[in-house]
């Protein structure tokens, strides 16, 4: 009989938790367990955000370097803890072999070219991020290549309007500020540095009120009150270590 189980939870807070489902023939999954805390409206908003990423990633599918969802009645129900979760609030989506963009130790000279061109891959399927700040959400693949995780704050769009352009310009901006950062004052070849659709974008103006105000916060909410974290660091150090550079790897066709 075939058997998943929970190999490591990568996060848990008051809109449930992340984790990392291994079966007994090696194959990985990720899966969110969207459940409720003590928070009032908790368990509505943990559904709401998980129901968000899956969208995205629906809309998304097949398209490499970002998961597609998954169907395993199996993985689905596969016990944390000894608890069961319930079918209505779980979801699965493919499990993205690599490192985490501020742990990794090597990066090809052409990586911020190839993640400008995923993004860009992304705003032609109607999907905005929204959440590539977070360093962490960016993965360096086995490969050498970019690929994208964390959809829950993704945006879906029919048209492409004001809200919609907008939201490709943050993507696009936050993209480029991670280039700068990590090959400014030769922490790489100036010719990485140099470039990307982000570049010469400016926050818009909600943004740097969230920034100002609403972040504050929410972070006090969500850290201070709810107890909840990332799993990991949102940034590399500033005092490094920064990651060696390797030769391009190129252009792989799309899936």
């Amino acid at each position: 009989m075939s058997v998943w189980q929970v190999d490591r939870v990568f996060k848990r807070d008051s809109f449930g938790r992340v984790e990392r489902l291994i079966h007994d023939d090696g194959r990985l999954l990720t899966r969110r367990v969207a459940s409720g805390g003590r928070a009032p409206f908790s368990a509505w908003l943990a559904r709401f955000l998980a129901r968000r990423e899956q969208r995205a990633l629906q809309r998304l599918e097949g398209l490499r370097y970002v998961p597609d969802t998954v169907v395993d009645e199996g993985a689905r129900s596969a016990p944390c803890d000894g608890v069961i979760p319930k079918s209505g609030d779980v979801f699965l989506r493919e499990w993205i072999e690599g490192t985490a963009l501020p742990l990794a130790e090597e990066l090809p000279e052409d990586f911020f070219e190839l993640l400008d061109e995923l993004v860009a891959e992304l705003h032609a399927r109607g999907v905005c991020h929204n959440d590539l700040h977070k360093e962490p959400n960016i993965i360096v693949g086995l490969d050498g290549r970019p690929a994208l995780v964390d959809f829950q704050l993704a945006s879906v769009h029919e048209a492409q309007g004001r809200s919609f352009r907008a939201r490709c310009a943050e993507d696009d901006r936050h993209v480029h500020k991670h280039r700068v950062r990590y090959t400014r004052d030769g922490r790489g070849p100036s010719e990485a540095g140099e470039g990307g659709r982000g570049r010469g974008k400016r926050r818009r103006p909600i943004a740097f009120l969230w920034r100002r105000f609403g972040k504050p916060v929410y972070l006090l909410i969500t850290r201070g009150l709810l107890r909840m974290r990332d799993g990991a660091e949102d940034f590399r150090p500033s005092t490094g270590p920064w990651p060696q550079w390797t030769p391009p790897v190129g252009r792989e066709v799309m899936k």
